[in-house]
């Protein structure tokens, strides 16, 4: 593994902020700290640059204890919610800022910038100046900044929390491209589901300063550990069965999960695991909700209350009657 962090542990005076973390990144890979605010990502990744100090604990980078290393000599690259560009400076001088701190002779600033200007999508703007950037081009400056000295691991804190939804989705998709592009070594904080899901080849889960699950981006969505997780990981409904042969009864209808044991299981349904139908069980609008592509409902069963999910197009009010029927792909199996 590149990056190996042991039992890492952050203490605000009594308060543990983050408790016994054990993390591992290979080469090449991108993972996720995932978890609502507060829950110790940023204080884990400021500790594991060691801008923060620990109680106890280790990172590790390919075997070597980086315990004794100071920042500036660990090979990090670190990029912020902010970006924290110097705004008296143009976009060519922000980038090669980074390439001489570490050192780099003058003469290969130039075509160091002119390259990193070409892989994050900003050929041409050497001499724009910082006040003149949209956030998103901020932003895309600040990586390159960070990317200039080509560190061995790119640490990303919030990266694309402070651009507006539509703007934010698509810088997603063009870092993932970037990051798979480059084959670096990255670990990104973000509270967004999406945005980690897009990014990263595995997420870890972090709760209460807890590392709660690790692991791939599709075992994690699927699998989620216990409750908690589902909960963040977006279930809002648990249902309690008995599979047998891949088959799985419930009061809300018929499931088919061919790789599921035999035995009680625990299933947590996402909003979209319920969708209005033709058939199904029968309930009631409470509530509905207009979405960009879709309507997300509350709909009230014979003896539970659930959320659901209707056509963009449809105009269901509260007090109209709904069939729901279940859709596999919106279950977890929980635990």
């Amino acid at each position: 593994m590149a990056l190996s962090v042991r039992d890492l542990t952050v203490h605000y005076g009594s308060f543990a902020a983050v408790r016994d973390a054990r993390l591992d990144i290979a080469d090449g890979e991108v993972l996720a700290l995932l978890g609502p605010s507060g829950s110790g990502k940023s204080t884990l990744l400021r500790a594991i640059t060691g801008l923060e100090p620990s109680a106890r604990g280790s990172v590790s980078w390919d075997g070597e204890d980086l315990g004794a290393v100071p920042v500036h000599r660990r090979g990090f690259g670190l990029v912020f919610q902010d970006g924290q560009l110097f705004a008296h400076r143009d976009v060519a001088a922000n980038i090669a800022f980074g390439l001489r701190m570490h050192g780099v002779p003058r003469a290969q600033w130039a075509p160091r910038v002119a390259e990193l200007l070409e892989l994050v999508g900003l050929a041409g703007f050497e001499r724009r100046r910082v006040t003149e950037l949209s956030g998103g081009q901020a932003q895309r400056v600040a990586l390159a900044r960070a990317l200039a000295p080509k560190p061995r691991l790119l640490l990303l804190d919030e990266p694309l929390s402070g651009l507006d939804a539509g703007l934010r989705e698509q810088l997603a998709i063009d870092l993932a491209d970037l990051l798979r592009r480059s084959k670096i070594t990255a670990l990104l904080v973000t509270h967004d589901q999406e945005e980690a899901f897009t990014l990263a080849d595995r997420v870890a889960v972090l709760d209460a300063g807890e590392v709660r699950q690790e692991g791939a981006v599709r075992r994690v969505w699927r699998n989620p550990a216990d409750d908690e997780v589902a909960r963040f990981l977006g279930v809002t409904t648990f249902l309690d069965a008995v599979a047998a042969a891949g088959h799985v009864p419930t009061a809300l209808g018929d499931l088919e999960l061919p790789d599921v044991d035999d035995g009680p299981v625990r299933l947590g349904l996402r909003p979209h695991a319920l969708r209005v139908a033709t058939s199904g069980v029968d309930g009631e609008v409470v509530a509905a909700v207009h979405r960009r592509d879709h309507v997300r409902l509350v709909v009230k069963l014979a003896e539970s209350t659930v959320d659901a999910v209707a056509p963009a197009a449809s105009d269901l009010r509260a007090g109209d009657a709904v069939r729901l029927e279940l859709d596999p792909d919106g279950v977890a199996l929980v635990g």
